[in-house]
């Protein structure tokens, strides 16, 4: 019997959605949703059904930003036959982007087991939403936000794809909450900040799903859950990217901010009080 039903799977593709890329943690959030739906969320089959349904997500970055990517990779696939291309900033953002990923990948692979063990808990989520609620507060403060996303370089995106090892490592940091903390401290300007995210997420998200899939699979979820799930999370995940770049283009971070203190206190609540484990 799988451990996630259909039932539960809708749900869960619906938080996914709404939270991939909002600063507030997708995972943190699916593990408080499991934990209250009784799940086990340090289960093998769990954790790789968590990391399938991204695909999702990340399925909605590429229609959404279409274009873009398509216009990104034409600049590359220009710059590896011709030299001249090779000044073009798009074909340099295209290696950047393969680069800063490389970072996440070693230490996901070398971290698996403290990542799936020890640090798969709800008291490590309740923590860390507070903790980088702080970093995102400061971020925001200090950031003078007046680079734009045509200003970005190599060490723009090396530092904000290494930023996304704390969201690996501590579930409720939150890999968009990191990212787009690291580009505001970088001075880059709040939609410059989240553009950025969102493309450093694509290759990273992906390859994690995919990586998980045979543990989702062969490890107690079924092919309709992840499936139900997934396609749940392509449809909120393409609604929740369209409201998020309007409303960073006129608001600050605080309401995410306080939205996550809210949480990660009530969670420290819930365990404490025995309501969850």
């Amino acid at each position: 019997m799988s451990v996630i039903n259909v039932g539960q799977a809708v749900v869960l593709g619906a938080i996914e959605g709404v939270t991939e890329f909002l600063p507030v943690s997708s995972t943190g959030h699916l593990k408080i949703t499991e934990g209250l739906m009784g799940i086990p969320v340090d289960d093998n089959a769990v954790v790789g059904f968590s990391a399938v349904i991204q695909v999702g997500a990340i399925a909605a970055v590429l229609v959404y930003f279409f274009k873009d990517i398509v216009r990104i990779l034409s600049a590359w696939g220009r710059g590896l036959r011709d030299r001249e291309e090779r000044y073009h900033h798009d074909y340099k953002f295209a290696w950047w982007v393969i680069c800063a990923t490389i970072p996440i990948v070693i230490v996901g692979l070398a971290a698996k087991p403290l990542i799936e063990g020890p640090l798969a808990s709800l008291w490590v989520v309740a923590a860390s939403l507070i903790v980088g609620s702080g970093v995102m507060w400061a971020a925001d403060q200090m950031g003078r936000h007046k680079r734009g996303e045509d200003d970005t370089s190599f060490k723009d995106a090396m530092l904000v794809g290494c930023s996304q090892i704390l969201a690996l490592l501590f579930p409720g940091f939150s890999r968009s909450g990191a990212t787009m903390s690291t580009a505001l401290i970088l001075d880059l300007d709040r939609v410059a900040a989240t553009r950025l995210s969102f493309f450093l997420g694509i290759p990273a998200l992906t390859g994690a799903g995919l990586y998980e899939l045979k543990d989702a699979l062969g490890t107690g979820v079924g092919a309709a859950p992840l499936v139900v799930g997934t396609l749940v999370s392509f449809v909120v995940a393409y609604g929740s990217i369209a409201w998020l770049l309007r409303f960073v283009a006129k608001h600050s971070f605080n309401a995410f901010v306080i939205y996550r203190l809210v949480i990660g206190v009530a969670l420290f609540g819930l365990l404490g009080a025995g309501v969850l484990s």
